[in-house]
């Protein structure tokens, strides 16, 4: 009995979840449309195991620069790119070779086009080092 109700739990949980991911973009884009910008990007960054780790996120716009406190950075370099995250120059740094992964998800328009971009990296220091402002949510 108790194995049956446990497995209920997890299955309602689990289907509560999916579906606050599938509505959480659904703000994100309606805020972006509500400020008539044509680059907006909703960022999240989840430290330890994607599938397990706690993600924090927020509404980049940048037409003008908000949503975090480097904001205006990372539209600079994003406007550098062409909104391409994948575009963006590696900084030269010392990380250090510990495995603390952290998982970056992008997701939004830049100049009428839409943007995906999800990678994983090895720390905090290889995201920043390769992202620069753009996922610095703590800043």
């Amino acid at each position: 009995m108790t194995q049956s109700i446990t497995a209920k739990a997890v299955r309602g949980g689990l289907l509560a979840a999916a579906a606050m991911l599938l509505l959480g973009a659904t703000p994100a884009q309606a805020a972006a449309q509500e400020s008539d910008s044509e680059n907006w990007l909703f960022l999240t960054v989840t430290r330890g195991d994607a599938r397990h780790g706690d993600p924090r996120g927020t509404l980049l716009l940048c037409d003008p620069p908000q949503g975090h406190g480097k904001a205006a950075e990372a539209c600079a370099e994003l406007e550098k790119v062409g909104g391409d995250i994948s575009r963006l120059r590696t900084a030269d740094s010392f990380c250090p070779m510990i495995y603390a992964p952290v998982t970056v998800h992008a997701r939004g328009e830049w100049q009428g086009r839409p943007v995906e971009y999800r990678e994983t990296f090895a720390n905090g220091c290889a995201m920043g080092a390769r992202t620069g402002a753009v996922f610095a949510l703590d800043a």
